[in-house]
């Protein structure tokens, strides 16, 4: 027997954790369906202040919801990100490419990122597909410089890069253009804050409704 006290039920740790964050974060400014991405996030990162930075563009959840009832794929900027997607929830595939082996050279030759040099694969994969950005502000605009170029319009963007250099203007770049001049719903974290475990978990939250699974 423990002499440490705590609640190890999964399920009941889940159900109490919604509770709470439902009654300390204000989900006043959200449709039902976006507030359960929002507590996910809150889930995820412990602060209900993250909320305040969140966004959808209109018809954001629809898009992501419907696409994946599709069998939409994920693609991911870093392989932190594609580890933290429930699978069990998806009938798609969740593709990262940055440790494909021409990535790396094809970084040292042309001076970039080697998220970036990844992306080259993406065009091929983004049509009727989800893009998840966690991690690399590099990513998300060179995701904004495909689209600019005329590269196949994905379902949904959910840009949450995170860091002090590029972070806050790419998500800030997403959010002006992304639904606007490309037509692209987005979810997005605005400022510095951001990361993979958001990023998964914002798809996560998706899926789980796109299985008809709510809080």
């Amino acid at each position: 027997m423990s002499r440490f006290d705590y609640l190890r039920d999964p399920d009941e740790i889940e159900r109490q954790s919604f509770v709470q964050i439902r009654q300390l974060t204000d989900l006043s400014r959200f449709d039902a369906d976006q507030q359960q991405v929002a507590m996910r996030l809150v889930h995820t990162s412990g602060d209900p202040d993250l909320v305040q930075d969140l966004h959808f563009s209109p018809g954001a959840v629809e898009a992501g919801i419907a696409a994946l009832k599709q069998g939409a794929d994920v693609l991911c900027d870093i392989e932190m990100l594609s580890h933290g997607i429930s699978k069990r929830y998806l009938k798609g595939q969740v593709r990262c490419f940055l440790n494909a082996p021409e990535v790396a050279e094809r970084a040292r030759q042309t001076g970039e990122t080697r998220t970036m040099a990844a992306m080259k694969e993406w065009p091929l994969h983004m049509v009727g597909n989800i893009v998840a950005i966690g991690n690399a502000p590099t990513a998300l605009f060179r995701l904004l410089e495909l689209l600019d170029e005329g590269a196949p319009r994905p379902a949904l963007i959910i840009g949450m890069p995170v860091g002090f250099i590029n972070a806050a203007e790419s998500k800030q770049a997403l959010w002006e253009v992304g639904p606007s001049e490309f037509q692209t719903p987005c979810i997005t974290l605005l400022g510095r804050r951001g990361g993979s475990g958001l990023a998964a978990a914002t798809l996560n939250a998706l899926a789980r409704m796109a299985n008809g699974i709510r809080f």
